[in-house]
């Protein structure tokens, strides 16, 4: 080899090490969110909140001494592009965790990366259980977490007494096995199929003025409420079409598990004051810790000049996302190590003061946080009024015990 290509050569080489030096200075951790497509509307405050509690992080010193490096990805809302992304994200990136996915159809897309490759995924979305993988950690809800308590209020006296209820939800995993477990529990509690109506549609739809005059033709036989399972996008269309047509809560109450003040954001909420939603945190609640997070994020926004501004929110998904980034933080400290069954293990048992205002437990066994449970009513400024909460977290049944078969599967 001539001296020139010698030193080429011994340059890349210094190079590559230089490269490969600066990796492994620091801790790489994915973000798996749709900032694109009909879920970006949902997703990509997740993405945000996510950088803010990294940089939060870094700025005490990161984790094991080593930064905290996000390798941030956009699977664009397509479900196959989510196993792609994540099969990336742990083969060429490298991360230690991915914290990311909002549907239940992206979940299970990932999922048999995940438990090929031996990756943790942190999932920050309520969702429908009748799930339990080692290689995720489940930082929203489970059904009896936000679901079931939601339709018991809405039974209840102070609820207003529904009997009837039409479940309406977008068409895919999440809403229909949701509305499974739903019609079981409605069936255990005296109510009939003739009073309940299930209706579907899909990503991205639109026109709900069908819909939305179906619900008040079903809710003329009194006492009605609507479970709404409608994710994304569609939220917008589905609550202004509420207000075209005056169907105000204090005819037929909507209740909804998958939004909150960031969809609500943009949307005139005067007509639809009084409708409901379920979920663990909301941005209205008073306490010193959420009074903290709230003002963290407004600075956040501001200095990052990200779109909206001011008017930004805070929402549950974007809580949990932030207490599963400090749990896995805090278990990688426990651990001593990134390496994934130490992680796992350190995991059990971990706590963290959360927004919410309760210290959160992520449970020693079955992956998931004992979380309250807060039932809010859509206030004329987009926010939500507390009507309704459980005074302490509540232990997750990942696996309902109103779906048969069930009861063989239930933790001892």
């Amino acid at each position: 080899m001539n001296r020139g290509l010698w030193l080429a050569a011994l340059s890349c080489a210094v190079t590559l090490a230089a490269v490969d030096a600066r990796a492994e200075e620091t801790i790489k951790v994915g973000i798996l969110h749709s900032l694109s497509g009909t879920m970006a509307i949902s997703e990509t405050s997740l993405k945000d909140v996510a950088l803010m509690t990294i940089g939060e992080i870094n700025a005490r010193g990161g984790v094991l001494g080593k930064k905290v490096e996000p390798v941030v990805v956009d699977p664009a809302s397509n479900w196959p592009l989510f196993a792609e992304k994540a099969r990336q994200l742990l083969t060429k990136d490298k991360v230690a965790a991915v914290f990311g996915c909002w549907t239940s159809v992206s979940r299970k897309s990932v999922l048999p990366v995940f438990e090929e490759l031996n990756g943790l995924l942190f999932y920050p979305v309520q969702y429908e259980g009748e799930e339990l993988s080692q290689n995720v950690f489940y930082t929203g809800a489970a059904p009896n977490q936000q679901a079931i308590p939601a339709v018991e209020y809405l039974m209840s006296k102070e609820g207003g007494g529904a009997t009837r209820f039409f479940l309406l939800g977008t068409d895919y995993v999440y809403p229909r096995t949701t509305n499974k477990i739903l019609r079981a529990f409605l069936h255990s509690k005296g109510v009939n199929d003739k009073d309940i109506q299930e209706t579907y549609t899909p990503f991205g739809h639109s026109d709900y003025q069908t819909i939305v005059a179906q619900i008040k033709a079903f809710g003329a036989g009194g006492h009605t409420a609507v479970i709404s399972t409608i994710n994304g996008d569609s939220n917008v269309p589905f609550y202004k079409e509420l207000g075209n047509q005056g169907l105000k809560a204090t005819d037929i109450p909507v209740v909804a598990f998958s939004v909150g003040e960031e969809e609500l954001r943009g949307i005139d909420t005067k007509p639809l004051v009084g409708h409901l939603a379920a979920w663990n945190y909301f941005m209205s609640v008073k306490n010193p810790t959420n009074t903290a997070f709230i003002k963290q994020w407004k600075e956040y926004v501001k200095k990052n000049s990200l779109p909206g501004g001011d008017s930004r929110v805070t929402n549950d998904p974007m809580e949990a996302t932030y207490v599963g980034i400090h749990m896995w933080a805090q278990a990688v400290k426990k651990a001593g190590t990134i390496k994934v069954d130490a992680v796992r293990t350190a995991m059990s048992g971990q706590t963290f003061a959360a927004p919410s205002g309760f210290t959160l437990k992520m449970d020693e066994t079955n992956h998931h946080l004992w979380k309250p449970v807060m039932i809010g009513e859509v206030q004329a400024n987009g926010q939500f009024s507390v009507v309704w909460k459980t005074s302490k977290p509540i232990r997750a049944q990942p696996w309902s015990p109103y779906i048969p078969g069930n009861e063989k599967r239930a933790e001892r």
